[in-house]
């Protein structure tokens, strides 16, 4: 495959399984090298890491970091810069995703869910510009197809993706001409594991109402990553639905 991100190094947060994995293996395949962030999942960080240190030695280094605690932030920029010696992108793609009803929301799951997919976000921003701003680089965050039509019993989660957004937009002015920001907003790609609400019923229901009739898959939101750092250099500011056009029918 032609190289085009070959001597870029990316910092990916969560990018041990699942849509994380698949971004890894489509940025690795241009010729990107990658600092896989995991937080619990160590074997499929490093297994992920084997894969594709065979294809291409010393090119994956893998760190763990608990990212609810905002310190580490600066040592996972510090951390890839030592190891690859500079750093292109930032892809905030780490997440907590479970359902916060009215009248069960307490401060442990406020400060997760927020924590993950807003406050980490920001603070591993502000960490990188510095070096994003030398390498005229690019920040993608992963953020969601609800942020404008929120999902029934999922407040916070819903809440901190619409804060994702307006962070990608505000990053994208503090942090130009040198830096771009922008986002991919997902829609059903792949199933969440262990989940009984997702059962067989809801997932046809999803379907039916994803104007492309098919739920996508981990690569569609994998490609649109690398449109976003590698084909679209006059874009930032922006976010990119993937959704097979479900937000457009709900």
């Amino acid at each position: 495959m032609h190289s085009n991100l070959e001597s870029k190094v990316v910092l990916i947060t969560g990018g041990a399984k699942r849509v994380g994995a698949a971004v890894c293996r489509e940025l690795h395949a241009h010729g990107a090298q990658l600092m896989v962030h995991y937080n619990q999942s160590h074997a499929e960080a490093r297994a992920l890491q084997a894969e594709l240190n065979l294809q291409r030695p010393n090119s994956v280094a893998i760190i763990q970091a608990d990212l609810l605690n905002t310190a580490v932030a600066p040592s996972l920029i510090k951390e890839t810069i030592q190891h690859f010696g500079r750093l292109d992108v930032l892809i905030n793609n780490a997440s907590s995703y479970y359902a916060t009803e009215i009248g069960q929301i307490n401060e442990e799951n406020w400060l997760d869910l927020m924590g993950s997919n807003l406050k980490a976000p920001a603070f591993l921003a502000q960490a990188a510009a510095a070096e994003l701003r030398k390498q005229m680089g690019t920040i993608v965050n992963i953020t969601d197809m609800h942020i404008e039509r929120p999902k029934k019993g999922y407040i916070i989660y819903s809440v901190a993706k619409a804060g994702l957004v307006t962070l990608t937009k505000s990053l994208a002015l503090e942090l130009s001409p040198e830096v771009r920001v922008n986002a991919v907003a997902p829609g059903p790609v792949q199933w969440p594991e262990n989940n009984p609400q997702f059962d067989e019923v809801y997932r046809q229901r999803v379907i039916s109402q994803t104007l492309l009739k098919r739920i996508g898959n981990p690569t569609d939101i994998a490609k649109a990553v690398k449109f976003l750092i590698y084909d679209a250099p006059y874009i930032t500011g922006h976010v990119l639905a993937v959704d097979g056009g479900r937000s457009l029918n709900l």
